[in-house]
């Protein structure tokens, strides 16, 4: 097996990618036409449910009907035998045959219903009474003997009797003997063949209409999915469009629902990306660009070092100064990429007249100014002890190396409400207006700082600013009262 087919087989995996074809790559099932396969089985299902039950309803309402029929027939031939008097003697009957012949001339019947005399004889078949009338069935019970004898022989007074031509509902009542006169019987019988029909006709037509339902449910759930679903094909083709050169692409968010809120999440995360990879291509770029420069001068250092001693020390040393400064601007974007990560600050309650008070004694070692402690606020406070130390100490040195020996540089600390405020201000020059709007990105210098490059890389105040933004605060800057600049760092989430 080749290495192409061996890759091929690990990646072919029917139990998630569905069975592969000969002419591509396996062919998967959407998540639209699932959702439309899922709603049409169950609503074949609940359709299908709704009209057998409907049909066994109607049956069984049929049923109680027939049983009910039965029994009134039965009930008022006993009454009749019981109280009715013949019309010639005005007395009760002696003949069971005249009795079933008077009772069946006053009787209005259904159209499916049966009424029939049957009179015992010693021989053959017992001879019915009827109504001369007919009946819509293929074989009704009078022309039909062999139902008439099983039915005039069976011992119950009700039941059902199977036959090829149809089944047929009967109830019977013995007709008391006279003396010696034959056996005889009423009988009642119903043919249920038009009822069922009925209810097996409404249960045809609710089938049809289920399909025409399951029809119309297809395109309007179709159509209604692919709506809904609309979202996560855009999610789909954002994500196959998605470069590490454009992540600009964002899913329209509308309503607010489920899909929303995937959308939302969706545009949320390419959000993070977009940082990141802006973040990774700026490190790059500004290693690129700062680095260059140290590495140019040291490689024409050494490529113009001669053999005498000292200027060998000389190239040795401005070597060792580059060398120390592409190690500082390495350190310093270092630690501008991690301010990107959730783990950058770990605050803890922190005594923010302390921490002054620590930024006052290391700021004083930066250089010989007229260094002050102006003010405390006396509380504690959730945040990056070490951190704000490294971001006043920067703001200290800015200072240092924006005043000469003897200018007054001042460091304090304040609280208002959930705010509180650390901040250093200088009596130098000052930021010009043009500079305010810059000064904290990176590699940016004010016009107004001496020299041509200076020692720094234009990092300091990036850095400052990355760390007020993890402890959700800002940074400000304004003119100090009497000529300088004020550095003020404000966390606005700091809790008491």
């Amino acid at each position: 097996m080749t290495t192409t087919e061996a890759r091929t087989d690990r990646t072919a995996d029917p139990a998630t990618t569905g069975p592969a074809t000969a002419d591509g790559p396996p062919r998967r099932v959407t998540a639209r036409v699932r959702i439309l396969l899922w709603l049409l089985f169950v609503m074949a299902v609940a359709l299908a449910s709704v009209a057998t039950t409907t049909r066994s309803i109607l049956l069984r309402d049929t049923d109680h009907r027939i049983s009910g029929l039965l029994t009134q027939e039965a009930g008022e031939f006993t009454n009749f035998e019981e109280r009715g008097v013949a019309p010639e003697t005005g007395r009760p009957f002696t003949d069971p045959a005249r009795l079933l012949t008077v009772f069946l001339e006053r009787q209005y019947v259904d159209l499916d219903e049966e009424l029939i005399g049957l009179v015992g004889r010693a021989e053959g078949d017992p001879a019915q009474i009827r109504q001369p009338r007919d009946i819509p069935v293929a074989v009704p019970l009078h022309k039909d003997a062999d139902a008439r004898r099983r039915i005039f022989d069976s011992p119950d007074s009700s039941g059902t009797l199977d036959r090829p031509s149809g089944a047929i509902r009967w109830a019977k009542v013995a007709v008391a003997r006279h003396g010696s006169a034959p056996d005889a019987a009423f009988v009642v019988a119903f043919h249920p063949e038009r009822e069922q029909a009925r209810a097996d006709e409404v249960f045809r037509i609710l089938l049809a209409i289920s399909g025409v339902a399951l029809l119309l449910t297809t395109g309007i759930g179709w159509v209604v999915a692919g709506r809904i679903l609309k979202p996560v094909r855009l999610v789909r083709t954002a994500a196959a469009q998605l470069t590490e050169q454009d992540l600009t692409r964002r899913i329209p968010v509308h309503g607010h629902d489920d899909i929303a809120a995937l959308a939302e999440t969706f545009n949320a995360m390419l959000d993070r990306l977009e940082r990141a990879f802006a973040a990774q291509r700026e490190f790059v770029d500004d290693a690129g660009h700062e680095l260059r420069t140290p590495i140019t001068i040291v490689r024409g250092h050494l490529e113009l070092m001669g053999d005498d001693p000292a200027e060998r020390e000389e190239t040795i040393r401005l070597v060792t100064d580059e060398l120390d400064r592409m190690s500082r601007i390495v350190e310093d974007l270092l630690l501008l990429a991690k301010a990107e990560r959730p783990d950058f600050v770990t605050p803890e309650p922190v005594q923010l007249a302390e921490l002054t008070a620590d930024v006052y004694v290391k700021a004083r070692t930066l250089g010989d100014r007229d260094w002050k402690l102006a003010e405390v606020a006396d509380r504690e406070s959730e945040l990056d002890a070490q951190r704000i130390t490294q971001a006043m100490v920067q703001l200290a040195q800015n200072a240092v190396q924006h005043t000469t020996p003897g200018q007054t540089v001042r460091i304090g600390s304040r609280a208002e409400g959930q705010r509180i405020e650390l901040y250093v201000a200088d009596s130098g020059p000052g930021v010009q207006p043009q500079d305010v709007e810059v000064i904290f990105d990176r590699f940016r210098r004010g016009s107004a700082r001496r020299g041509a490059r200076g020692s720094g890389a234009g990092l300091g105040l990036s850095i400052v600013r990355a760390i007020a933004e993890a402890h959700g605060g800002r940074i400000r800057l304004h003119d100090t009262e009497g000529g300088g600049a004020t550095f003020v760092l404000t966390l606005e989430e700091a809790r008491t």
